[in-house]
């Protein structure tokens, strides 16, 4: 009889296109799942991965298999979910965080997750949007929060949170005008998340009106350094004011008033659409439920 972990390391190989992929997503050795692949085309006498070339792929016997094997676990996952409970959830999720995420709801998420799931093991990676957008497009990880959805058809995407920007700074800084207009927010540094995000590329074309004197803008992929860097006076923060709730509540920083504004930043969940997302899916129902609750801290 042919074994369903078998099936799901077939799929996972010819998904990922590698041996040494799907041993590290399954969390095994490279020779296991060699010994899995081997095991099953002995079991129904036919080659099911093409191995002669640099990318594995599966042979016309594999693609007819794998049409199966996909129903199968989707209905493996569909029967768990109707009967088993909450605490069914096991092994091990890899999730990529976008570091905003970090400063609001995470430990809310994973307290939450610790109690309904106890026995299941968190793998929890901190990066910047389009690098959890390529490493979950490489299977690398297993579910993001990110910065924007995923726009790959073979990814599901679902909005968990949306939170507004605004200039926030030392209130030992004095302004001239209030409201802060544009050309003396221009006069000092501004600090804002790194290269290739959304906010410094919305920052960066802000100030770049030929009216406006050269920008002095310093990014930096740790938001701890861009908050203590604004808290010293060392420039304007372009960030949430959902990150420094405490800051701001504290009077360590404050909001500058402006009518200048930047786009609001949307953040998503993104998994894969594979047969076996159910523990993604399950985890994205408690991230939005997080999400929406989340009142700034």
């Amino acid at each position: 009889m042919v074994d369903l972990k078998a099936l799901e390391t077939f799929v996972c190989v010819a998904e990922l296109g590698s041996f040494r992929a799907a041993a590290n997503k399954l969390h095994t050795t490279q020779p296991a799942i060699s010994q899995r692949i081997a095991q099953l085309e002995a079991e129904l006498g036919a080659r099911l991965l093409e191995r002669e070339r640099r990318i594995v792929t599966p042979t016309p016997r594999g693609r007819t298999l794998l049409s199966y094997a996909e129903k199968m676990l989707a209905l493996r996952t569909e029967m768990l979910s109707a009967f088993g409970d909450s605490s069914s959830l096991r092994g091990v999720m890899r999730i990529g965080l976008a570091e905003t995420i970090v400063h609001t709801w995470l430990t809310r998420f994973l307290k939450h997750v610790n109690q309904v799931h106890p026995h299941l093991g968190l793998e929890i990676e901190v990066d910047i949007s389009p690098n959890l957008r390529e490493r979950l497009a490489a299977q690398e990880l297993d579910l993001a929060f990110m910065l924007g959805p995923s726009i790959l058809p073979t990814m599901q995407s679902r909005m968990l949170c949306s939170y507004p920007v605004a200039f926030i700074a030392s209130p030992a800084i004095r302004w001239q005008r209030q409201p802060v207009p544009i050309e003396e927010l221009a006069t000092f540094p501004i600090i804002t998340f790194s290269r290739n995000t959304q906010p410094y590329v919305a920052v960066r074309a802000l100030f770049s009106r030929h009216d406006l004197p050269p920008v002095r803008l310093h990014a930096s992929a740790s938001i701890s350094t861009v908050v203590h860097m604004a808290t010293e006076g060392l420039g304007i923060a372009v960030i949430p004011p959902a990150i420094v709730g405490s800051e701001l509540a504290s009077g360590r920083l404050a909001l500058v008033e402006t009518h200048v504004e930047i786009p609001t930043l949307p953040f998503y969940a993104a998994w894969s659409t594979g047969p076996d997302n159910s523990a993604a899916q399950q985890l994205v129902e408690i991230a939005a439920d997080i999400a929406q609750a989340y009142d700034g801290g």
